[in-house]
């Protein structure tokens, strides 16, 4: 689920370790009941919180640290559930195609791995920069199509999509 950072190699950091012997047991009750009694995924997302937090380097500043670990587990519950909405929604797309054109389980993972990536990259953006990206590259609308739909000026839809681009090319890149 997450992903090592550089500053994970920095050393022991005192303020995350304390935050986390303070609040680890708190955090990952928390997540359970989010979850639905999910221990395994509550203990996951718990690690990815403090995962987070030590690749931010932000621990020294934090005043109310519940409320903090409360705000990243939300974010990233939220990613969990998106995650598993679109493997779901990619393994009932699948479950329609012949045998023959089956992908393999690795296949499959890679897939939902980057579907889930590209979901994160767009759930950054703005609404309705992220309606005009979508309408124009997955239906294949034009600017002055969107522009109608969407009740704005042609020149909205052209700005929307040159932050859309420059977002996702910044998320590519950076």
């Amino acid at each position: 689920m997450s992903s090592h950072c550089m500053a994970a190699d920095a050393g022991p950091d005192h303020d995350l370790n304390r935050l986390y012997r303070d609040n680890h047991r708190w955090l990952q009750d928390l997540l359970r009941r989010k979850l639905g009694g999910d221990a395994d995924n509550a203990a996951d997302l718990a690690h990815d919180v403090f995962e987070r937090i030590l690749c931010a380097g932000s621990v020294a500043s934090v005043r109310e640290p519940r409320a903090y670990l409360t705000t990243v587990a939300a974010r990233l519950t939220a990613n969990y559930y998106r995650r598993l909405a679109l493997e779901r929604s990619y393994l009932q797309a699948l479950a329609s195609q012949p045998d023959a054109v089956q992908p393999s389980e690795e296949e499959r993972a890679l897939v939902v791995e980057a579907l889930s990536a590209i979901s994160r990259v767009l759930a950054d953006l703005p609404a309705r920069a992220r309606s005009i990206f979508l309408m124009a590259q997955l239906e294949g609308m034009s600017y002055r199509e969107i522009a109608g739909h969407m009740k704005l000026t042609l020149n909205v839809v052209q700005k929307d999509m040159v932050k859309a681009i420059a977002h996702c090319y910044q998320a590519v890149y950076a």
